[in-house]
């Protein structure tokens, strides 16, 4: 049976640690990691990809994304999804773990992943300081990420945390972050990769079936 994964970008490092855990070995293909900011280009490339692929099975690694998953159809293949809201769940365990966090903490969660995306939030400020200046730009970072007191930097086992401290120090120090280590893991992706995949976890779709909003309804 050939089995085909499709994956964001910014997932690689924890998808390559849980296919060396798993012994799986199946071909990837990966999506460009910034696409997750624009949900509808982001179905139109998932598609457009999907509609190339020849196998018997397709393992979506990706997250509901802003309903960018909705809609998608797959080819004539059996599809695999993992029920959760976006790839931060996917690494942290679960939807509402992943939100209790957050509102616990009021935490804006990053991996190294993130931090290698072509969309960074200090990315996100250099534009901003091209096209209007860096008043205006501190002005405009400071109101979008105004209800967060941390920066939850994920450790999903994948290198060293140190690393990910010094990367994230000027975003930190621009925004007036603390920062918090949280434990992340790539076991979410190990059943993607393996099954069984059990309906409150997976969305597993036959040939030729669409992805439907209601195929989210009771995230764990």
């Amino acid at each position: 049976m050939k089995t085909v994964i499709v994956a964001c970008r910014t997932l690689q490092a924890e998808i390559e640690l849980a296919m060396e855990k798993t012994g799986v070995r199946h071909h990837i293909e990966y999506i460009e990691s910034g696409l997750h900011e624009r949900p509808a280009k982001l179905a139109r490339i998932v598609q457009e990809l999907l509609d190339t692929i020849e196998a018997d099975r397709v393992l979506l690694c990706l997250g509901q994304c802003g309903n960018s998953m909705v809609g998608i159809k797959a080819g004539s293949f059996e599809m695999v999804l993992p029920k959760v809201d976006d790839c931060l769940s996917l690494l942290i365990g679960s939807t509402k773990e992943k939100s209790r966090l957050s509102y616990q903490d009021h935490a804006f969660f990053l991996t190294k992943g993130w931090l290698l995306g072509e969309s960074t939030i200090m990315s996100q400020y250099q534009k901003s300081v091209e096209k209007y200046g860096e008043d205006t730009a501190l002005s405009i970072m400071e109101m979008m990420y105004e209800h967060y007191n941390t920066l939850g930097l994920i450790d999903t086992g994948t290198g060293p945390m140190d690393e990910l401290y010094e990367q994230t120090e000027d975003v930190a120090k621009l925004l007036g972050l603390s920062r918090k280590t949280y434990p992340g893991s790539v076991s979410y992706i190990e059943e993607l990769l393996t099954g069984p995949w059990p309906e409150e976890k997976f969305i597993v779709k036959k040939p030729f079936e669409t992805v439907k909003t209601e195929d989210y309804n009771g995230m764990i």
